[in-house]
């Protein structure tokens, strides 16, 4: 289940009750006797909550489980999954395994948390210890005197179990498990977290790993980790599935002087995982921006949901690892084959306006700048450098990323000249010159900040003999200050002569970097971001009419009755027609007189194909046969067919052959689905016929929640919409009826669970209309 999401069905005369679900969840009105998940705001009083929970009965709230009867919520375990504050700013917290041996990190917990000032009360908990560090120290969770909100576990594996009933028992709400040995060293690790998360969830808590570093919160503040260091305040939300590049970040933040709002160690995600955590960070007031490190996603339609609702306020930066095509699955179809490990996750961040880093230099450039600067009003860029050559290249990179170059006004242009010297560049870029100081800079940046036409500004500076770094640094923090409204980041080229500037900026709000590769990349991020957000909030998914879904129950049921997994193509013909997808006219002959007698009856010319679920490509193993115009050549064709496959592919299961009515030849398109494990069906288009593997010219997008403007950009990202558009004199093709037909498979496909993997290639696009020649069609 999602962060701050319950799951609930809505039964016969409790239509009152859903209506108030719909107000305060911001979900969708259903159908009675339907579940629906709604999200639950993060920011509501508490006594709203309980009056929203007593207005269900118990037996209509359930936890969003994909099992057909889910368990039902308790009140604690309802209300604890609206927030986490109670987590990162607990009244008390107890620390379960603490130590008095400072090698321990049990020790290290209690130190870290009393050095980051954590104001509230501290319960350190060990048997065999009175004091550590001060702190009253008890023998159990149960002699301490007070309630306990938070409790932080660092006790070996096989003690945590009773720990965890112990913290259950004392009705602690949060735990942060430290302690390793779970499902990362392998079955029987794996087989006591699920017990750890049982017993979790069994009391109604949450919990942060196991086999975590722990959690931060600078603002509160509390250092509830092992780490050495304690970040700087700031307004960085680092959410990341490794402890060790948590540690390696927050080092090399200090000495930059990046500050964070907090730090989260995934750990193993058995309970809160990424998506719990980027829902609470964008409702968190003192986080502007959600930098992560992830390698998979636990649950990939919570992640979706977090993202997406997360994204229209707060930016989301994720840099993904494990992108290699060695982690793709073996896939029998054109798109399966297409759609390498790495291209739903591109997907996914793209429709829930999430933006990717690449690299780990590049997910805290962006970082650093969301957490400073404004979102540009638009993509206008002014430069100002010291240095032609730089200057020139910052030009060049500006154009690169999808910016623009600003063009300044006459009035901007008329103050250049009146304030620089002659020999100054007084256009885009602005070229103050070698021998200038931080005067001459200052006159430049008032005259283009002042401009209309820019939307961001971007300083360059080259360490001379005649300048100081620092009073640079000075002019640039003073002049963001005077236009709050437009972005404004820095490259200060060079080593120790710029490194009090760069610092002095940092510590001032303002990102600076060494070259203008990351300059430009901070703010091409910015804009990014804004284009992204008007994105997704402009997307309203494409609704389909309702169709005969009980018809192809009875018809998959039947193939599975069958033992077999792919449909035939006269099968997946009936599929297409009964979701209003048009496809040639398709028979399917078991013996050469009803091929002969099919042929008849569908009008010459036809074209036949052998019915096999084992034959991929049927042209390999001369399985096709085209424009047969007489009954001599169907029954030439049909026999031919038989003795190929034979020779071919002797052990093939054959059904029959396929005749078909052969179509007229238009542009050659595929339309295809796979299905992702993490995030549902994947729709792709692209050129289609026999080289669509080899061109590769393919789009994606996640079947849910496809909006019309996600299919055209789809078309628009290929070189098929050359073609559509109309190529050498060649009529436009029917793009509205290609745009209708993906919408149509993105229905069929988010219908249908078991449909694991769908090609409709060929698709014929003509002036009028579509036409799918082949579609194969594969259920689990």
């Amino acid at each position: 289940m999602g962060a701050g999401e319950a799951r609930y069905r809505i039964l016969p005369g409790q239509a009152e009750r859903s209506r108030r679900l719909q107000r305060y969840g911001r979900c969708s009105p259903g159908e009675a006797g339907r579940c629906w998940y709604a999200p639950l705001p993060v920011r509501v009083p508490v006594n709203t909550l309980l009056q929203v929970y007593r207005s269900t009965r118990r037996d209509t709230v359930t936890a969003g489980s994909t099992r057909p009867e889910p368990a039902l919520l308790s009140l604690g375990r309802w209300l604890a999954m609206v927030s986490l504050d109670s987590l990162f700013s607990p009244a008390s917290i107890a620390v379960i395994g603490a130590s008095a041996n400072p090698s321990k990190i049990g020790y290290v917990l209690v130190d870290n948390i009393i050095s980051s000032g954590y104001a509230g009360s501290l319960y350190p908990v060990n048997p065999r210890e009175k004091e550590i560090l001060g702190r009253n120290c008890y023998a159990e969770l149960g002699e301490i005197p007070g309630s306990v909100e938070t409790a932080v576990l660092s006790v070996p594996a096989g003690a945590i179990l009773p720990a965890v009933e112990a913290c259950g028992k004392k009705g602690v709400s949060n735990l942060v498990v430290i302690t390793a040995g779970f499902k990362e060293v392998g079955m029987e690790g794996l087989a006591l977290e699920r017990q750890l998360t049982a017993t979790v969830r069994g009391h109604g808590m949450r919990m942060v790993g196991p086999n975590c570093l722990g959690i931060m919160d600078t603002h509160t503040p509390i250092n509830a980790t092992f780490a050495r260091n304690f970040p700087l305040r700031g307004h960085i939300a680092f959410i990341s599935q490794s402890g060790a590049l948590c540690v390696a970040i927050l080092d090399w933040s200090l000495r930059k002087g990046i500050g964070f709002s907090r730090f989260i160690s995934l750990g193993n995600k058995a309970d809160l995982n990424e998506a719990d955590f980027i829902a609470d960070a964008a409702n968190d007031p003192n986080t502007r921006v959600i930098a992560c490190y992830l390698e998979d996603v636990a649950h990939g339609s919570a992640f979706l949901r977090a993202a997406q609702e997360a994204s229209r306020t707060t930016p989301v930066v994720i840099l993904k690892s494990g992108t290699s095509m060695a982690g793709a699955h073996a896939a029998s179809s054109h798109t399966g084959a297409l759609a390498g490990s790495d291209v739903a996750y591109e997907v996914a961040f793209r429709q829930t306006g999430v933006l990717r880093a690449h690299t780990m230099t590049e997910l805290f450039d962006l970082a650093a700048a969301f957490a400073t600067q404004p979102i540009p009003r638009g993509k206008r860029v002014a430069i100002v450098t010291n240095s032609g050559g730089p200057g020139i290249i910052t030009t060049d990179q500006v154009e690169h990323r999808g910016l623009h170059m600003a063009r300044f006004q006459r009035e901007t242009i008329a103050g250049l000249r009146a304030a620089l010297p002659a020999a100054a560049n007084f256009f885009n870029p602005v070229d103050v010159i070698g021998d200038a100081d931080h005067d001459r800079y200052r006159q430049a940046l008032d005259q283009v900040l002042a401009d209309e036409g820019v939307d961001a500004a971007i300083v360059l500076m080259s360490p001379t003999a005649v300048i100081r770094s620092e009073a640079v640094a000075q002019v640039v923090i003073d002049a963001a200050r005077r236009h709050p409204d437009k972005p404004m980041v820095a490259c200060f080229m060079g080593g120790e002569a710029v490194e009090a500037g760069s610092n002095l900026l940092f510590q001032n709000g303002i990102p600076c970097y060494p070259f203008p590769d990351p300059t430009v990349g901070a703010l091409a991020g910015l804009n990014r971001y804004r284009e992204l957000r008007e994105e997704v909030a402009a997307a309203v998914p494409w609704e389909i009419e309702r169709v005969n879904e009980a018809a192809v129950w009875q018809l998959f049921s039947s193939v599975k009755r069958d033992n077999r997994v792919v449909l035939l193509g006269p099968e997946a013909a009936q599929v297409a027609e009964i979701y209003g997808i048009p496809a040639a006219p398709s028979l399917l002959a078991t013996t050469v007189h009803e091929a002969e007698a099919m042929a008849g009856r569908l009008g010459y010319p036809v074209v036949m194909k052998v019915a096999s679920p084992n034959i991929l490509h049927k042209t390999d193993v001369g399985g096709v046969k085209l424009g047969l115009a007489s009954p001599e050549e169907v029954r030439k064709a049909f026999a031919d067919i038989i003795e190929g496959v034979q020779h071919h592919m002797p052990t093939a299961q054959v059904h029959g052959v396929e005749v078909q009515k052969l179509m007229p030849k238009g542009i050659e398109l595929i339309v295809g689905m796979t299905r992702d494990v993490h995030f549902g069906p994947l729709i792709a288009f692209g050129l289609g016929g026999i080289y669509v593997n080899l061109i590769k010219d393919v789009s994606f997008r996640l079947a849910h929640g496809i909006s019309r403007a996600a299919i055209q950009a789809m078309i628009d990202e290929t070189k098929a919409q050359t073609l559509l558009r109309g190529f050498r004199g060649a009529p436009p093709a029917d793009v509205q009826a290609v745009m209708e037909l993906i919408a149509r498979v993105a229905r069929l496909v988010r219908d249908f669970p078991e449909i694991s993997e769908l090609d409709v290639n060929p698709v014929f696009a003509y002036p009028r209309g579509v036409c799918a020649l082949d579609i194969k069609i594969t259920i689990s």
